[in-house]
């Protein structure tokens, strides 16, 4: 009886992890939609027509500070973590420095190209991370993980020779993106993960984001502000920045709370699903033109993809299984401390016997 109790409570568990983890699922891709159509919105030119992305990402990095720091300083609902000031400017300001070029790229890249092509060329960001992750050691090259590599380049590269509304400048633009946003995440492996420091999204953003807004100063300064100044009829529009710089923030959140109860990989099947989604979104409502070559430089590319993820997954998997089967450190110590204990014996008892003989 006590056993049925416990296997229909363990039965219940399992089943509240299920619900739990697909709700966070469910979060995130309906934060990061919002996110990326609110900001095409914001910035096409056929729709709110507003396209200054420097002075967009801005407004997220300003807010998302301000309220970090009310969040961290003020209600001290988050604690710091101990930062130094070399800490900083070798860790954190250039991370920031990545991620404030790789934001201003990926929005500008909303005036100039689809939504749904735009989530075609994301499909690049593992073949982008794992190759600096090679350049700068962080991965072992195979030869097979390339291929792989190669092959979803190739699908990315028949979905743009299909794409209706080519634009090359965009195209130059996301694919800049894509590479400054794969440095960063490689930077923070060498910079803070191996160094034990880990920030959740709140302290991420409390010493990430200013550091964005600074270096966005300097080319809003020369690109953007010359053109808004001569705009005097623009009337900020509280209401619709607010709403939109809310939207970036509870997603910088909901990053956290998927890949915390989750994991990372969770994500990344995640992203695949929120870009067929997104691509459904643009042809359907957007009416972007999707051809079928399109698809089919996607479809490629989504299967190269899902096979990345499917050998994380393994690998992982084959970690974990090395991890249950290898003693610990302390254990191994303990192991090999009992054998020369027994050899010191064995050997003590070889010497009686031959003074005995």
């Amino acid at each position: 009886m006590g056993k049925g109790l416990g296997g229909a409570s363990a039965g219940a568990n399992l089943y509240r992890k299920i619900i739990l983890s697909y709700t966070y699922v469910a979060i995130w891709i309906f934060l990061s939609f919002t996110v990326i159509i609110f900001n095409k919105y914001i910035l096409d030119k056929g729709m709110y027509n507003w396209p200054f992305p420097i002075s967009l990402t801005m407004i997220h990095m300003g807010f998302c500070s301000t309220l970090a720091f009310l969040l961290v300083r003020v209600f001290k609902l988050v604690e710091p973590i101990g930062m130094t000031r070399e800490l900083y400017s070798s860790s954190i300001v250039p991370i920031g420095a990545l991620y404030s070029v790789s934001l201003w790229l990926s929005n500008s890249a909303y005036i100039y190209l689809s939504v749904s092509f735009i989530q075609m060329l994301k499909a690049l960001m593992p073949v982008a991370v794992y190759s600096i992750g090679v350049i700068f050691k962080k991965e072992t090259f195979r030869s097979q993980t390339m291929a792989n590599m190669i092959g979803i380049s190739f699908g990315v590269a028949i979905a743009a020779y299909g794409e209706a509304k080519f634009n090359a400048w965009g195209v130059f633009l996301q694919l800049g993106a894509v590479a400054f946003e794969a440095t960063r995440l490689v930077l923070i492996q060498i910079l803070l993960t191996s160094k034990g420091i880990t920030l959740n999204p709140i302290t991420s953003l409390y010493y990430v984001a200013p550091c964005c807004f600074a270096f966005l100063c300097i080319p809003w300064i020369f690109v953007e502000y010359p053109t808004l100044r001569q705009q005097s009829s623009f009337k900020f529009d509280f209401v619709l920045f607010g709403t939109n710089s809310t939207c970036a923030f509870a997603l910088n959140l909901a990053v956290f709370l998927l890949i915390g109860k989750t994991s990372a990989l969770t994500m990344n099947v995640a992203g695949v699903v929120k870009d067929w989604l997104l691509i459904a979104f643009s042809w359907s409502v957007i009416m972007d033109r999707v051809t079928a070559i399109n698809l089919l430089g996607y479809g490629l590319a989504f299967l190269g993809v899902c096979y990345y993820n499917h050998a994380k997954l393994q690998a992982l998997k084959a970690k974990e299984s090395l991890k249950k089967i290898q003693p610990s450190d302390e254990e191994a110590g303990l192991l090999a401390e009992q054998k020369s204990d027994r050899a010191d014996e064995n050997g003590q008892l070889g010497r009686k016997i031959d003074a005995q003989l």
